[in-house]
């Protein structure tokens, strides 16, 4: 077997996924933020949280921690979010 090279830059379908529409106001709203699991990654989403809270009249923040940082979030984590939350903040901790 001889040697395999993986051009990563080779890119994909190059569909555009358009953003969501962007909230004007965070008052009143809830917050889900995904913790992936890094150094400091859960000191930092609850520093944000208090932030979110006192500086922007945020209702309510969810956090949730992702199983691993090298892997995605699971599906269940994901819709959960986007379930209970008006907006969400993904990976914090570094």
């Amino acid at each position: 077997m001889g040697t395999r090279i993986i051009d990563p830059s080779a890119g994909g379908s190059g569909a555009k996924i358009p953003l969501a529409p962007r909230l004007m106001d965070l008052r009143g709203k809830v917050v889900g933020i995904i913790d992936n699991t890094k150094e400091q990654g859960d000191v930092i989403a609850e520093a944000m949280a208090e932030g979110l809270r006192e500086h922007f009249g945020v209702a309510k923040v969810i956090i949730r921690r992702k199983p691993y940082f090298s892997k995605p979030a699971p599906t269940e984590l994901l819709e959960e979010i986007a379930r209970e939350a008006d907006v969400a903040i993904a990976a914090v901790g570094g």
